[in-house]
Parts: structure tokens; sequence; C-alpha cells
């Protein structure tokens, strides 16, 4: 057996395992599911290559070589999927968006080895000097190739926006995962554009495969102790075809590659090009296994700032940035994640978390953390047990005070921190979050990179840092009080129109009651008697419908639709029903995707408004236009009208009405419909002339 098949099992024996071992840990998560499947069939693919480099006959070279394109056409799409939800909380709505790229990678490179296996090789199997085998691709090959580079490149990109988004001690945890894929699918980028280049397969150059997958299964092996569940806790952007390092990386190689060939071929060392590109793509991967290096960019940071007496941190760039990436949040949540995260980054500190006080200032909860989950941070003593005692001791602390090398004074009695809580919170310094003596949390670091200590310098950014974010907590806790202030005068409002609907039922439903048992054998009573139960149950039934629309949730359904016989068909139904005249001035429209449904509603609204709101036997006019990109409905009443106030402050919001019958939801709805269509609604009024209003929808593509 030669070298070749024996690396090539081992590394398939690698593969295999570690595939096995991170499926098993979570057999329910698509995560490990996919990272278990890609690795069992690169270990199909390394133990197919081993067969490959000890046969001696071309057919089995062939029929080993078909198997191994089919197992390697899998690869992409598994590994895609993989990146696609490999550190993304919530990956759903990512991969439905870019499902048709997903299906595609599943799919197209399967084509090539199954449907088009006659046009994929141009010849048979060629025996070289080396007793290795020179296998020439078609055009089917070829294009597959092609294929596999192009989604190997976008696997990259995925990988890299996970790791250019993480920080802190998540970044120490998935790092050497994407180094291992990283390396990984190097390889595979190395020997396609190799095949590529030279329009044939070089069965020694796997070898170099196989030593890839031991390379890289060896360094994603730190990522799996580091962290047991693959499942990482940050939002990533969806454009993760844009702002990408590794399509720069990539062409710099192919192109250095090109180069290179060119070279050789005016020295007639052709050769050597297999030797010398494999150098280049292996000095790329160390670059960017050194590059990566938290101690390497600490030190060269520290040696500027020694050598050449530049300051620590250039304070103008600092806050700028931190304003920029906090100014516009508008959750706790989201302020928190996004202030760990720079903390992080400035101080050169894994482990970063804001623990914010709960209402009844018993415990700490977590707002934001660069290493912890929610369901992660409920388990740790360190919010319940040390949590009064550090509460009661920061309240004396404007600066941030090193824990581990702190002895208190409660009660007069020297205490001590549990070193155990703080240990397994990643806990060494802390600096209180209070703005006007109002306590909000603490903001916790562990060690720094390479252990160094925070200095004076540090200390003073720090507590800027935590005073700026102390403020905007309280802001946040202002406004969301705002909001659920403004939320029960909503409910209370609601309660009232309830309440004096109801109470006018009840009081006709109490008279008829109280004259049932006189004259119940009145057959015309009991006629009206059934009228007014049904009456009041209709009306009911239409409050309580009304009310609904502001849970709902708007689903469209959207089709190709005439927005004008749209407008035809509500007519039909209201014909005879308006008190005033209605005119029709619609114009030819094009067909624009709708849910005629609910664009139903919002018309039918507008008229019984414009109706109601109109005297006996005034006009009505309703017309339809297309202008610069818009579809734009209109309907216009002569009516009484409405002020500048009421349309600036009151229209659109729920429970304002001018009818004296209203609750103020049905215009409410009505935009919440037009919104959805991604289009809008203007209003024009004055008081006893009128009003118009316009719904304007876009055409399709504008």
């Amino acid at each position: 057996m030669s070298f070749d098949s024996i690396l090539s099992f081992i590394a398939a024996l690698f593969a295999c395992t570690l595939g096995i071992v991170v499926f098993l840990r979570d057999r329910g998560s698509l995560i490990h599911r996919a990272f278990g499947l890609g690795m069992v069939l690169l270990a199909l693919e390394s133990f197919l290559i081993g067969l490959i480099s000890q046969t001696t006959f071309p057919e089995e070279v062939i029929r080993w070589q078909h198997i191994q394109m089919i197992i390697a056409a899998l690869l992409p799409g598994v590994w895609l999927l993989f990146s696609m939800t490999y550190g993304r909380v919530d990956y759903g709505p990512f991969v439905r968006k870019y499902r048709a790229v997903l299906i595609g990678a599943f799919v197209v490179p399967l084509i090539f080895p199954v449907l088009l296996w006659r046009f994929f090789l141009s010849g048979e199997p060629v025996p070289d000097v080396s007793s290795d085998w020179l296998i020439p691709i078609g055009w089917s090959g070829y294009a597959y190739y092609l294929c596999s580079l192009i989604i190997v490149v976008l696997i990259l990109m995925n990988l890299e926006r996970t790791l250019r988004t993480s920080v802190g001690h998540m970044r120490w945890q998935i790092k050497y995962m994407i180094l291992g894929l990283g390396c990984l699918f190097g390889v595979r980028i190395y020997l396609g554009s190799q095949t590529v280049l030279f329009r044939h397969f070089n069965s020694s150059l796997m070898v170099i495969n196989s030593a890839g997958l031991i390379l890289g299964c060896s360094l994603i092996l730190p990522s799996i102790f580091r962290h047991r569940l693959l499942g990482a806790n940050f939002y990533l952007s969806g454009s993760f075809l844009y702002n990408s390092m590794i399509v720069l990386v990539a062409g710099i190689y192919f192109l250095a590659v090109g180069i290179l060939a060119k070279v050789l071929s005016l020295f007639k060392e052709g050769e050597s090009l297999y030797l010398n590109a494999f150098i280049i793509f292996i000095g790329l991967a160390g670059a960017s296994i050194i590059l990566l290096s938290d101690r390497l960019r600490q030190k060269m940071r520290y040696f500027v700032v020694y050598h050449l007496r530049r300051p620590k941190f250039d304070y103008r760039e600092e806050w700028a940035e931190f304003g920029r990436t906090t100014a516009c949040i508008t959750k706790i949540e989201d302020l928190c994640s996004s202030v760990v995260k720079r903390v992080s980054k400035t101080l050169e500190t894994l482990s970063v978390t804001i623990w914010l006080l709960d209402e009844k200032e018993e415990k700490l909860v977590l707002g934001g953390s660069t290493v912890f989950t929610k369901a992660e941070a409920e388990n740790l003593r360190f919010t319940s047990k040390t949590c009064k005692e550090l509460i009661f001791f920061l309240r004396a602390h404007q600066m941030p005070v090193d824990l581990m090398a702190v002895t208190k004074q409660i009660d007069g009695n020297p205490v001590q921190f549990d070193s155990q809580d703080l240990t397994e919170a990643k806990v060494r310094y802390c600096i209180p979050l209070v703005v006007n003596e109002t306590f909000l949390g603490i903001l916790t670091l562990e060690e720094r990179v390479a252990w160094v200590s925070l200095s004076m310098e540090d200390a003073d950014l720090l507590k800027i840092i935590a005073d700026h974010t102390a403020g905007s907590l309280l802001n946040l806790k202002l406004s969301q009080r705002i909001q659920q202030y403004r939320a029960m005068e909503a409910y209370q409002t609601m309660s009232t129109f309830m309440v004096h609907d109801l109470k006018n039922l009840a009081s006709t439903l109490s008279l008829t009651m109280q004259n049932l048992p006189i004259h119940f054998e009145n057959p015309e009573f009991r006629n009206d008697a059934l009228q007014v139960i049904q009456q009041s149950m209709t009306r009911i039934n239409k409050m309580c419908g009304r009310l609904s629309l502001l849970s709902q949730k708007i689903e469209l359904k959207p089709v190709e639709s005439d927005l004008n016989e749209i407008l035809n068909s509500v007519l039909s139904c209201l014909d005879g029903s308006q008190k005033g005249n209605v005119i029709r001035d619609l114009q030819p429209l094009p067909r624009i995707s709708l849910d005629s449904e609910q664009i139903q509603k919002v018309i039918t609204n507008l008229i019984l408004n414009a109706n109601e709101a109109s005297p006996d036997g005034a006009e009505i006019l309703i017309s339809t236009r297309q202008s610069n990109g818009w579809v734009t409905l209109s309907v216009k009443d002569n009516g009484c009208g409405m002020t500048k106030e009421f349309v600036e402050q009151s229209l659109f919001t729920p429970f304002k009405t001018t009818k004296k019958n209203g609750m103020g939801i049905g215009l409410f709805h009505s935009r919440m419909i037009v919104e959805a269509h991604k289009g809008r609604m203007e209003v024009e009024s004055e008081v006893g002339r009128g009003t118009t209003f316009r719904v304007l929808l876009p055409v399709a593509g504008k």
C-alpha cells in the first residue's frame, strides 16, 4: 500500500470520526447535521482517493473517479448550507431568502457527473512517469470545476462574514473552526484551479486533498473543544455577497498562479508549477493564521505606542465609532450587544458582559455578552448569590475595580468575593453603570489578551464608555415606559368605547327582557325582540371585528391584478347604499401585484367614509391614474372635511375619529394594508370643502 493511500485512509477516518462526534452532540440541530454530513462526505471522498491511488487499471480508475465525482458534487450544497446557518441566531429567513442559490448548489454540480458523464472526460486515463494517473477532462468536467470553484468561494465568503461579525470570546471560540474550513476549502480551490488551468486531472495531487483534510480537521478540533455546540449567538448581515476579502484573496491567488504558469512556461519548467502554486497557497493560509492572532495585533499596537510615542487611543476616532454604532439603537438588548462588542475590540478583551439590574433590584440579568447566551447566563451563581454583595460594593465606586484583588467591608467584616463565581462568570474587572444616582447594572471584563492589566488610560476610557452607556440605557428605559403609558392610554380609550357601546346594548336588551314576560304572547313583540337581539349581536361582532384589526399582522397573497376591476367590483357590491352620487373617472392601468381581498377593504373603507361625510345628493369622485411608476386611486368628497391639526396629528391614529359612531380603526388598518404593498396614502382636507384620499401603489420593478 502506497503512502498516498495510507494518508487518504487516515484523513477519511479522521474526518468521519469528527463528523459523527459533532452530530451526536446535538442530533436535532440543523448546523450539527450539516457539519456531520459534510464531514462524512469528505471522508468518503478521501477513501475513494485512496482506492484510486492504488488502482492499476484504467477502467477501475474511471469507475472510482465517477463515484468520487458524484460524492464531491454533493459537498458544495451541504457546506453552503452549513455556512449559511453557522453563526446565525435566526438563520431561517436568511436561508429562505437565498434558497434559490442553495438549491442551485445542490442540483447544478450533480448534473455534470450524473447526466453529462459521457462528456466529463475527453480521453482515457494515462499513467505518468511516477505511476500516477493523468485524466483529461471534457467540457462537462471543465464546467463542473468552474461551478465548484464559484460555490467554494461563496462558502468562504459566508464563513468570512461570520468571523468578521464575531468579537471577543465568541471569536476565540469559532476562529479555528473558520480557519480549519478555510484551509480545507482553500485546498479545493488549489486543486480545482490546477484542473481548470491544465484541462486534466492529476491523481498525484489528490494526496494534497488528504493532507488538507487532516490539517483542516486538526484546526477544527480546538473549536470543538472550546465550544460544545456549534450554534453561535450573534446576528449577521444578509448581504454576504459584498465587502468580502475572500474575493480579493481568491483573485490574487488565481492571478499569481497564472503569472507563475506563464513565467515557468518561458523557462520550460512547467512541471514545477504544481509545487510553486501549492507554496503560494500555503503562504496565504499561513498569513491568514498569523494575521488573525489577537496577541500579534496587540504586540504590534504596543510597539507603535511605545517606540513611536503615539497615544494608545485615538479618542476622536473611538467616540466617532462608538456614536455611529449606538446612535440609532432603539432596543436595550441591541445597545448592550453593540457596547460589549465595541469594548471587546477596543480593550482587546475576549469576554465582555453587561449585567442589568431587574425591576425588583434583586438580581442581575444578561443585557449583552460576547461569551454568554441568555440560557447560559440564567444558570450562573454570579447573578443570584454574588449579586447583592457586588451591587452593594459597587455603589461606592465609580472607576473600574479588579474584583480578584479586592477585599470589601460589609457590616465591619472583611469579605472576599467568591473566586469560583467570578471565574465561572468570566469576571475580572467590573465597573458600575450609574446615572443620576440610579444604579442600572454593571459592565464586566475578563482577562485581556496576553493577560495585560488595565492601565490608567484604559480605565479612563472604560469609565467614559460606561457613563455614556448608562445614559443611553436610562433613555431607552424611559422610552419604554412612555410606550407602555401610551399603550395603556390606548387601552383605556378602547375600553371607554367598548363600555359605552356595550352599556347602550345592555340597556336595550334589559328593556326587552323586562317586557318579554308581559308581552310574550304577542307575536309582533316576539318578532321585535328577536330582531333587537339579532341586531345587538351583530353590533357586538362588528365591534370585536374592528378591534381585532389592531392585533392582526398583514399577510399578503399578491397576484397580478387590475385595480380598476377591483374598484368596479367594490362599487357593484355597494350599489344603492350611497347617499351621494358616485362619479367614476378610471384611466387604463397596468396590471400590478396586489392582494385583491386586502385592497378591497381599503377601497370599501374610503368610499364608506366619503359617503358618511357627504350630504344627500353630493358627488363622490373616484378616479384612477398612472404616473411616475405609481398607480393612484383617488376618492374625493364634498363633505364636512377635517381640520389641518386633526389630519396631521390624529387621522391615522387608532381611536381618533371625527365620526359620532366611529372607532378610528378603519383608516389605521387601511394604511397598514397600503404600506404592506410598499405604497403610501396621502390626504387633502379642508373644513366645509371636503376631503381627498389618494392611495399610491408601485408598479412592478419601480
